[in-house]
């Protein structure tokens, strides 16, 4: 080879682009409702999907704003994502998932606004429910009632605050489901299901608990004595004073929404 043509080759090894590393692209933080999720076995049908996601989202591990990754959904009960849209489309229509669409699908947040006027509603709810139930509960109502106290008493005792969530809901349910009103009992539980991802109970203050403690002892009291007077008076200062103890919660960071990793 001549020193002409070796200097060419020099230079064209020079002027060889040399490929440039760049930055890898950034990882989605894996979605807390992927740990909560269980599929007992692949291919299950819709409705059994659309419970289990209902039940995660309403147990409180999957804090409101966290995403809900469709295609690692559909893989994780072994079917095409047809089903799991579906199955939240149903969960939008009950307030429990937002979907944005370049944000793709969420767990519902919500402001401080719309959390107490939920409270408000299903103060609303809760009474007509009791003034109907008083008449028309039986031995098996209260027993449930004071099985569903019981169990309050010993979230307190353990200090068990999830517990006190869970055992409020079903102490309140228990007095309003003797107004044998199924549209009725729909819509509080459906008011109820909005607000749980928040596991507000869990987060009021200890004397806060106390005293809605004493006014569900109260409210027993009334319902096993039939009498509906004292139970919708004690009902509506426990509203009263649940409104008052939500609305501090505004200023907790629970309506934040999640950091981004």
């Amino acid at each position: 080879m001549s020193g002409a043509a070796a200097a060419r080759g020099a230079d064209n090894i020079r002027m060889a682009p040399v490929p440039v590393s760049g930055p890898e692209p950034a990882r989605r933080s894996p979605s807390p409702l992927m740990a909560i999720l269980r599929a007992e076995r692949a291919g299950l049908s819709q409705q059994a999907i659309l419970n289990e996601l209902r039940r995660a989202i309403l147990s409180g591990d999957v804090a409101p704003g966290s995403p809900v990754p469709v295609d690692e959904v559909a893989d994780l009960f072994g079917v095409s994502r047809i089903p799991i849209r579906e199955s939240l489309k149903t969960l939008i229509g009950e307030g429990l998932v937002d979907h944005q669409p370049r944000a793709g699908y969420t767990v519902a947040r919500l402001t401080p606004q719309e959390f107490r006027e939920l409270y408000i509603v299903r103060g609303v709810l809760e009474m007509a429910a009791l003034s109907a139930a008083i008449e028309s509960a039986g031995p098996d109502d209260e027993r449930e009632a004071a099985e569903a106290l019981h169990s309050l008493d010993r979230a307190m005792r353990d200090q068990d605050y999830r517990a006190y969530q869970r055992e409020s809901r079903r102490f309140h349910l228990a007095l309003a489901a003797p107004c044998r009103m199924p549209r009725l009992m729909h819509m509080i539980e459906l008011v109820w299901n909005i607000t749980e991802p928040i596991q507000p109970m869990a987060h009021i203050r200890q004397r806060d608990r106390d005293e809605l403690h004493g006014e569900h002892r109260e409210m027993l009291e009334a319902f096993a004595a039939r009498d509906r007077a004292w139970l919708l008076r004690i009902t509506r200062q426990h509203l009263d004073e649940l409104d008052s103890t939500v609305s501090d919660l505004s200023t907790t960071g629970l309506f934040d929404p999640p950091p981004v990793h």
